[in-house]
């Protein structure tokens, strides 16, 4: 027998058919809600509101579970790189061992931007945020390749190009920011060496590549591939849904990750920490003013809005915080007091008892911070990793026979009908 949800309204009753998901999430289908009663949903932040069915992210906030197209996190974290999630999430599969190497090929071929952009990047001012930047160029690309994506070859190569270009522009902006010559991809690197070497070699010092670096960088972007209908994920869904092309759909969803409510959740932790720092490095001070709820200051990296226990992903990611911290050896007072704070914030039971767990943006701009990514790239660095997972939603979108132009409803609460008087009366 269907399952259905009766809704009441006036003595008057009215059913509605319940959707269950492949791992029992129940959902009301109420698409006939305003047709049949007359009556919309009101769902600010629409936090209780399904926009979409999807195969592609399972979340469960309660126990902390994230998996991609079926894989558990922890496991993909452990043995897959980054390409090969890049794989997964825009196919469904995770890859073969040829179909890996064909798309590594792929992706170094695409790897170079075309020589005309500089000029873009150059004009820019030097106090231009990167991700305003990079939401600027990767819109810009579609003037660059205007092709109709009318094939399967077609399209996979767009994704691709995406994928490769965006990593090297990203490079690209932040060493024409700092007014030093731009480094291109070397094809005897990986996906991540290759940023790693584009962002930090110089003619006078050779940049050094560490694999234990190397695999901190694919960590972080594997974690941070996709994660159900975020923010940015829901704008590039929205953007997708006018039939916008997917370079303007991605450009809106780099806008959204720019928000510091979203994406800029680990610039914020470093930069909890120098105020910290700044204020004589008093990390007990700090977590005593975060337990005043008369205080408004609030300790960034703990918690999440999603997760109600510990954030799978902090889990990897502190792991491997330690790991690099252990090979890089640098003496760094911010990550002095990032650790003294973890350490004080998990043995109060306060944080405890409230669930309010490092998350991954705790470890992940420590992590960054170590890798000598700059502070303003951190949520550059977050897009890099979404990319995947917003042209996987998009793509998924592209191919739904039920896809519909995303138009939310709303509550008037304005003035009713008014009479326009002539100025002079007025």
């Amino acid at each position: 027998m269907t399952e259905t949800a009766t809704i009441v309204i006036n003595g008057k009753t009215y059913e509605f058919p319940v959707i269950t998901g492949t791992e029992g999430e129940k959902a009301i289908d109420i698409r006939e809600l305003r047709a049949k009663t007359g009556y919309i949903t009101f769902d600010p932040g629409f936090s209780n509101s399904g926009s979409c069915t999807s195969t592609i992210t399972y979340m469960d906030g309660a126990k902390g579970v994230l998996r991609y197209r079926g894989y558990p996190i922890e496991q993909l974290a452990e043995t897959s790189c980054f390409v090969e999630v890049c794989y997964l999430l825009l196919n469904g599969d995770l890859p073969s061992r040829a179909e890996y190497q064909r798309m590594s090929v792929m992706l170094n071929d695409h790897s170079l931007v075309h020589e005309d952009m500089q000029i873009f990047f150059q004009n820019f001012p030097r106090s231009a945020n990167p991700m305003g930047i990079l939401s600027s160029m990767v819109n810009a690309l579609r003037s660059f390749y205007p092709e109709l994506m009318t094939t399967e070859e077609a399209i996979e190569t767009t994704f691709l190009r995406l994928i490769s270009k965006v990593r090297t522009m990203a490079a690209m902006s932040h060493r024409i920011s700092r007014g030093h010559k731009i480094v291109y991809p070397r094809p005897d690197y990986s996906y991540c060496a290759n940023f790693l070497n584009m962002m930090h070699d110089s003619p006078v010092r050779p940049y050094e590549i560490k694999k234990e670096f190397v695999e901190a960088l694919n960590m972080f972007w594997v974690l941070h591939a996709d994660h159900e209908q975020n923010c940015s994920t829901s704008t590039v869904r929205a953007v997708g849904s006018a039939r916008a092309n997917i370079y303007a759909a991605l450009s809106a969803g780099i806008a959204a990750l720019w928000g510091p409510l979203h994406g800029g959740a680990n610039r914020a932790v470093v930069e909890m920490f120098e105020d910290i720092r700044k204020s004589g490095g008093d990390v007990k001070k700090a977590v005593k003013r975060a337990k005043d709820k008369n205080d408004p200051f609030r300790l960034m990296g703990f918690g999440h809005s999603v997760y109600k226990t510990y954030d799978p992903r902090a889990k990897i990611m502190k792991k491997m915080c330690d790991k690099v911290l252990a090979v890089a050896n640098t003496e760094d007072p911010l990550l002095d007091i990032a650790m003294e704070l973890e350490e004080v914030a998990l043995k109060d039971s306060y944080f405890t008892d409230h669930n309010l767990y490092p998350n991954i943006d705790f470890y992940s701009g420590i992590v960054l911070r170590t890798l000598g990514i700059p502070v303003e790239m951190f949520t550059v660095m977050f897009a890099i990793g979404r990319l995947p997972g917003w042209i996987a939603q998009w793509k998924e979108l592209m191919d739904d026979p039920f896809k519909k132009l995303f138009r939310p409803r709303q509550i008037y609460v304005g003035e009713t009908m008014r009479e326009v008087l002539p100025i002079d009366e007025r």
